[in-house]
């Protein structure tokens, strides 16, 4: 493995734990501040709706330069953030904070995705970009528990100083591990990028992004309220089992990868179709503690399962121009969570308990599968020669050539 992904994995690692952890510290913040829960939540919703501003905007911005030192340049922004958060003597101050932190984002791991891809062979580059997003999955599974840990111990401000350190430890893993790529890698058209959208198959990869994702993530906003009101499980619990759905992100993070690199589209198919029976049979035993857990594990390894399929996907069918889609595809993940948080939240504003937001992130996926299979048909017919729905395992490079003769991508 090269060592480059090893520093792409603790940058993503940082990244995720500034994402999630103010998750479990809402209540300390909120006190800090003077502010109900409700106005602390806008810290993660601003987040997320930054990321997706900088996953376009900042990826554009910078796409003549150098990858590897824009990365360099998104780490010192996520560092300047997360320091500013933690210095923040106001909630307007922590806002400031959490948005420059959250604009580096979409485009660390647009950009990282492509440079990932690159560090290895052509056959091994979902693998590649699993194992930098094996970063994120990680801090869901010992970050944010960790985090959470430091915050209520020493107060919420320690997590964001130890988050910035971390952010340091990655800028340096960087600067020293990841190769500088060629001149030819580096010649990048904004021009190029954006002809990428040309092609149906970019934007209808983006669209089962926002539906697959953004219903696992819809019913995944709302669990700590299942697993107590609805599953019987005490709060004090809660914690513990939410490690099952991260042993479930790792595991379906490897897993998924792994297969996407022999199958792309049929690996989403079968992984996005097995959430929809996850979230489905999920909603029916709820009520009942051993199936929950095990919903728990596999609402994690599907869901998350997904992810380097669907990354992988949008830079195949974006051919020679995959920076800007890639970073549009991690807009696209957050956009799905803000979708299905509001989808989730309506089920429950609408007095349908706190089971809904199952039912609703099942119904959600499954429309993001009935857009895959559509997505999957049309690429067969299009070019049955170079399908990423075949067994045979097919270079990234290959598929997008043959993309490109035929669609003029």
């Amino acid at each position: 493995m090269p060592l480059g992904l090893l520093a792409l994995a603790i940058g993503a690692f940082g990244i995720g734990l500034t994402e999630f952890v103010i998750m479990g510290l809402l209540p300390e913040v909120a006190a800090d501040f003077s502010v109900t829960e409700q106005q602390a939540g806008w810290l993660i919703t601003a987040y997320a709706l930054a990321v997706i501003v900088g996953a376009l905007g900042v990826t554009a911005l910078t796409i003549r330069l150098p990858r590897k030192a824009v990365l360099i340049g998104l780490l010192v922004l996520f560092i300047g953030g997360n320091v500013v958060t933690a210095m923040a003597t106001s909630y307007d101050g922590a806002m400031v904070g959490r948005i420059l932190a959250a604009l580096c984002h979409g485009a660390f791991f647009g950009i990282g995705s492509v440079v990932a891809a690159n560090l290895v062979a052509p056959e091994k580059r979902a693998g590649a970009i699993a194992i930098m997003f094996t970063g994120l999955t990680a801090a869901n599974v010992l970050g944010v528990p960790f985090g959470t840990f430091i915050g209520q111990q020493y107060g919420w401000r320690a997590t964001f100083w130890v988050i910035s350190v971390i952010g340091v430890i990655a800028l340096c893993g960087i600067v020293s591990l990841v190769p500088a790529p060629t001149s030819a890698q580096e010649h990048v058209s904004l021009r190029k990028e954006v002809r990428a959208f040309r092609s149906t198959q970019v934007w209808l990869s983006l669209i089962v992004t926002v539906l697959a994702f953004g219903g696992m993530f819809g019913a995944f906003t709302y669990i700590a309220y299942t697993l107590t009101e609805v599953s019987g499980f005490a709060s004090s619990t809660v914690p513990w089992l939410l490690v099952l759905f991260g042993v479930g992100l790792v595991a379906g993070n490897w897993l998924g990868g792994k297969l996407a690199d022999k199958s792309i589209d049929r690996t989403l198919i079968i992984f996005i179709a097995a959430l929809v029976v996850v979230l489905t049979l999920f909603a029916m035993f709820a009520e009942t503690q051993a199936p929950t857990m095990g919903a728990l594990l596999l609402m994690g390894a599907f869901g998350f399962g997904t992810v380097p399929g669907l990354q992988s996907r949008i830079m195949v069918f974006a051919g020679q121009a995959p920076t800007l889609a890639s970073g549009a595809n991690i807009g696209a993940f957050n956009l799905g969570n803000a979708l299905g948080a509001w989808a989730g939240g309506l089920g429950i504003a609408f007095g349908f308990g706190y089971v809904s937001p199952l039912w609703i992130g099942a119904a959600i996926t499954l429309l993001g599968l009935i857009v895959m299979i559509i997505a999957a048909v049309l690429a067969m017919r299009s070019a049955p020669g170079a399908a990423i729905f075949s067994d045979v395992s097919r270079s990234a490079t290959e598929v997008a050539d043959a993309r490109a003769n035929l669609t003029g991508v």
